[in-house]
């Protein structure tokens, strides 16, 4: 009696029922709420009004799709070209701006956009939108500046919007800050047991587009990072094209790399010394065109 129950398929369809429910239910519940795990905004009023320590204007894009993008550019007196900076997954620019320092005290304009949901920005997020905003802000940015002046720098869920944007432009140099090397990959990491390639709204393969930018590429990494691994920035510049390089700092985590004055170093070096910058473009078999 018993072993006829257990081979009969009633018991067994029974038996997969629930696990398969369930799973579904996980997966279900994932794919309709990954935003609230991925980010963590901070909203703020739109009459907020920044306050910093340095000149700065506030700019708001209206998009296609009703969605505004909020952004603001640090300005410097003969600024060598302007940074402009991707940020991570949470707060809004009202936090984010104490890094313009880092870059105006070097010589450069500072450019940031809060994406869709964060700061003053509003409209539905997506894959997509995150790309095609930060190409819209990127093309503003080429009415006011030579694109060989612009430098993208993607920092943390920004570094695969940064890479985006750079594949499908030509601006300066790239500079990856703490990069994933594709947001499949970090989520996997964690997530393996799901269905990811088909549940996972953000896949961000940073791994396909550094494959498509033609100007040099500096990957930042700390080596004791243990929010995105450092091997995930040494896969990235691994294919990344002739003339890029990898900068390990030695002991920096995933948010302190400004902390250290190697950081720093580095990062002076590559955005004013002529020199390497020529280097690395030799390398990658391109030719420095100077200014009129």
């Amino acid at each position: 009696m018993l072993a006829s129950w257990l081979n009969s398929p009633f018991f067994w369809g029974n038996v997969l029922f629930w696990p398969v429910v369930i799973y579904a239910g996980v997966c279900a519940f994932f794919y309709f709420f990954q935003d609230y795990a991925f980010f963590r905004p901070e909203m703020l009023p739109k009459h907020f009004s920044y306050k910093y320590p340095f000149p700065f204007e506030e700019h708001t894009f209206e998009m296609e799709d009703g969605g505004t993008v909020n952004a603001l550019l640090f300005k410097v007196p003969n600024a060598r070209g302007v940074v402009y900076y991707l940020k991570g997954n949470s707060r809004s620019l009202k936090g984010w701006g104490k890094f313009a320092k880092d870059f105006v005290s070097k010589g450069y304009d500072f450019f940031m956009i809060d994406y869709r949901g964060f700061g003053k920005s509003r409209g539905h997020r997506s894959e997509t939108t995150l790309f095609n905003d930060a190409q819209t802000a990127y093309k503003w940015l080429c009415g006011k500046y030579p694109e060989d002046q612009i430098i993208v720098y993607g920092r943390s869920l920004g570094s695969g919007i940064g890479a985006r944007i750079a594949s499908w432009n030509d601006p300066k140099l790239l500079i990856l800050d703490s990069p994933y090397y594709s947001f499949l990959y970090q989520v996997r990491t964690y997530g393996f047991w799901l269905p990811l390639r088909y549940i996972l709204r953000y896949q961000i393969r940073t791994d396909q587009f550094i494959k498509k930018v033609s100007c040099p590429i500096f990957v930042f990494h700390g080596n004791r990072d243990r929010l995105i691994p450092h091997k995930q920035g040494k896969m990235l510049a691994a294919l990344a094209q002739p003339g890029s390089r990898l900068v390990t700092i030695d002991g920096a985590g995933h948010n302190n790399l400004p902390d250290f004055a190697e950081y720093h170093e580095n990062l002076y070096e590559i955005l004013n010394d002529d020199e390497l910058f020529a280097e690395m473009l030799q390398k990658a078999g391109k030719k420095l065109v100077k200014a009129a």
